[in-house]
């Protein structure tokens, strides 16, 4: 049984069940029409009778569409016997065929269900309205004409309802598939936006809050190991640790977006790398020679140059066991250069997996820039960070 319309329908299927409902509006105006007339009693009641038996089936199975017992063929098979036998009430009752046409259309499961019932229902007029005149030949020769006119028509219908049908089914499954694709998408997306948050996060909290512990507990190593021998030493190392918790706090905070900014001071970014590497030198007391130059960039570029400083000395303080450290900032055409090399023992880079080069890379590489690292075993480290400059850099 054709289920009802659907939002997204073709009009044909619209216009099947929208001429279904009519149907109704048109067996009730004729019955009335009958009734009120001047037809006899016995043809009167005989059609009130097969109207209300038809509505009464036609009800229960659009009530129930499932049930086996009041199926859409059992209704239809009670169509056919009332088209009959309104057609040998009266004439011109043979009209109901033509009204309820498209009930075996929406009633019939397959076009070939829909061209039988149909044929059924143009035979049963043919011979209601013929044996209602005595079963004359040229009545049911005109019968017959007219009844195969409209069944005609019927198989028409029959045969473009599939065709409606598989463009309803394909609408709907582009519609489904449609909706899946866009569910799946905003999954990947809400799942890629969560990783690349959670990436951020890790590599903002390695090169703040993980570093600065780092020094907090370097620095608070240094300071009890000389405090009985050496108490001015430890009073600065003291200071440094607070200062050094402050600025952890202040990172804190931007990270959980307590504070509006970066947490990184405005300024030149050779005065930012100028008072990191004053610092460093004051807690390690490594020499550190710097050649600074003042590049004009914008504050995302400055907290990457930042940033990879930071990293950079913190992984000599940890693994280099350096004397010397070197820092150039430079501008090149169309980009800027920072170097940070140490006279240490070196490492081989292909062996090393650790997540604050990684870090740098992906950092940089957001500003479509790079990382190159050189090292060997003995012979020291050199890492050159290299960021693109553009309209947008050079504020």
């Amino acid at each position: 049984m054709l289920r009802r319309p659907q939002r997204g329908d073709p009009v044909w299927i619209w216009v099947l069940h929208g001429w279904e409902a009519l149907s109704w509006a048109l067996i009730a105006l004729v019955t009335l029409i009958t009734m009120f007339g001047g037809t006899p009693l016995g043809r009167k009641l005989g059609l009130l009778a097969l109207m209300a038996v038809l509505a009464l089936c036609y009800a229960l199975v659009r009530r129930h569409p499932d049930n086996r017992v009041l199926s859409a063929y059992g209704y239809l098979c009670v169509l056919v016997v009332v088209l009959g036998g309104v057609s040998y009430l009266g004439d011109g009752f043979g009209v109901f065929y033509t009204v309820t046409l498209t009930q075996f259309i929406v009633f019939a499961d397959s076009p070939r269900g829909a061209v039988l019932f149909t044929g059924l229902g143009a035979l049963a007029i043919t011979v209601g309205g013929s044996l209602r005149e005595g079963g004359r030949a040229d009545v049911f020769l005109t019968n017959t004409i007219s009844s195969l006119a409209v069944w005609a028509v019927a198989v028409v219908m029959a045969v473009l309802t599939p065709r409606a049908l598989a463009q309803r089914d394909e609408r709907a499954a582009l519609r489904a598939e449609l909706k899946s694709t866009q569910l799946e998408l905003a999954e990947v997306y809400q799942r890629q936006g969560a990783a690349e948050e959670r990436e951020r996060l890790a590599r903002e909290i390695h090169d703040t809050l993980a570093q600065g512990f780092a020094s907090i507990i370097v620095l608070a190593e240094a300071a009890r190991s000389q405090l009985a021998v050496d108490t001015e030493r430890s009073a600065q190392q003291l200071r440094s640790i607070e200062q050094t918790a402050r600025e952890n706090l202040a990172e804190a905070r931007v990270l959980v977006g307590a504070a509006p900014s970066s947490g990184v001071a405005s300024g030149s970014v050779a005065a930012t790398l100028r008072r990191t590497l004053d610092r460093f030198t004051e807690d390690t007391g490594l020499t550190v020679t710097a050649e600074l130059t003042d590049i004009e960039c914008d504050q995302p570029t400055r907290i990457a140059l930042l940033r990879c400083t930071q990293e950079s000395l913190a992984n000599v303080r940890k693994h280099a066991a350096a004397s010397t450290v070197g820092v150039v900032l430079a501008r090149q055409p169309g980009a800027v250069e920072l170097e940070v090399t140490d006279d240490g023992r070196g490492f081989v880079v292909e062996d090393s997996h650790g997540f604050g080069l990684d870090g740098m890379r992906r950092r940089l590489a957001e500003f479509g820039g790079g990382l190159t690292v050189t090292s060997s075993l003995g012979d020291g480290t050199r890492v050159l960070a290299t960021i693109p400059l553009n309209d947008r850099s050079q504020v």
